[in-house]
């Protein structure tokens, strides 16, 4: 018998009747050959982080923008937090950890350089709008064409609040994704400088946790109690209320004002700059983009994929004739 069919067996005997079984995938876009060792699931997790797509990260902003202190989180952090989260609520929930992890590492393969705001840039500007999840699911499917699980596909592009997924294991990247971004960020402004330890507001802290550590294992504890043995995934309403509110806090207090606000207005004007310029210059939009349905998806899909300082680049020697931005 192969590795992959004991593995198989194992998920069939100790997974929560609610998860989903690799064995009982409903498949690719495409047939490929089974492994003789890796589960579907575990070859959607290494394609992914084979991707040309899932390196960029590393270079791509979360909050703050091509910062010269090193421990600040990127994309790929980001996405690295988000899989250890939603691993652990999976695997206390008996949920598939394999699914989970691919679903995690792909749900944000299709932001843009300089993060939200370079999304929200994007959105503004082309018909249709521009939604990174729909990106992300677009390079594994269009530009990259990985050839994944239908699963993992759901999961990626139901991983927005709004969304939802069919699988519990895209609920539980979904809230991951939440409880990932929501303390990491406080903790990259309190070390900008934009915020102090005093400054969070005490009916949150004094509910969820008075530290980064004790906040996710706090909200990971208490989604796995509540969602045992249940086919959804859930958390206590008074913790999700307090959550929510650390999270317009941040809004308030961190992503729209000060340094934060002007970095927002600079760059995505650079976006606009840079849609704009190959949008009238289509001929040098890479050849590998120019299979998009039509002109304007070429230059997104050429834009999303950018890193930050690719991107930076780009303006500095294009548009701005090598002055400084």
């Amino acid at each position: 018998m192969d590795i992959r069919r004991k593995k198989e067996m194992i998920e069939e005997k100790i997974l929560s009747k609610y998860a989903v079984k690799s064995k009982y995938s409903l498949g690719r876009e495409k047939d490929e050959d089974k492994s003789d060792i890796m589960t579907c699931f575990e070859k959607d997790r290494d394609k992914i982080i084979h991707s040309k797509a899932f390196r960029r990260l590393m270079h791509k902003t979360q909050v703050f923008i091509a910062p010269e202190d090193d421990h600040f989180r990127t994309r790929m952090t980001h996405t690295l937090e988000v899989s250890q989260i939603a691993r652990t609520i999976a695997g206390g929930l008996f949920l598939n950890e394999d699914l989970t992890e691919a679903i995690a590492l792909g749900h944000d393969l299709g932001h843009t350089p300089f993060g939200h705001l370079g999304e929200d840039a994007l959105n503004n500007m082309v018909y249709g709008g521009f939604e990174h999840n729909k990106q992300s699911v677009r390079i594994v499917t269009k530009i990259e064409d990985l050839n994944l699980s239908k699963e993992v596909l759901d999961g990626i592009l139901n991983h927005r609040g709004r969304c939802k997924p069919s699988t519990l294991e895209g609920k539980v990247v979904q809230i991951a994704d939440k409880i990932a971004y929501i303390n990491h960020d406080i903790d990259d402004a309190i070390r900008a400088g934009i915020l102090k330890e005093e400054d969070l507001p005490s009916d949150c802290i004094n509910v969820l946790g008075k530290t980064h550590k004790n906040r996710v294992e706090f909200l990971v504890n208490n989604i796995i109690k509540n969602s045992q043995d249940k086919n959804d995934i859930l958390i206590d309403k008074e913790v999700k209320k307090y959550m929510y509110l650390l999270r317009k806090f941040l809004f308030d207090n961190v992503y729209t004002v000060g340094f934060v606000k002007e970095e927002r207005k600079n760059y995505a004007i650079m976006i606009e700059s840079i849609y704009k310029y190959y949008f009238e210059n289509f001929n040098l939009v890479p050849k590998m983009y120019k299979n998009a349905e039509n002109k304007q998806l070429a230059v997104v899909d050429y834009i999303a994929g950018m890193t930050d300082r690719y991107a930076i680049k780009i303006y500095r020697e294009k548009i701005k004739n090598k002055k400084e931005f």
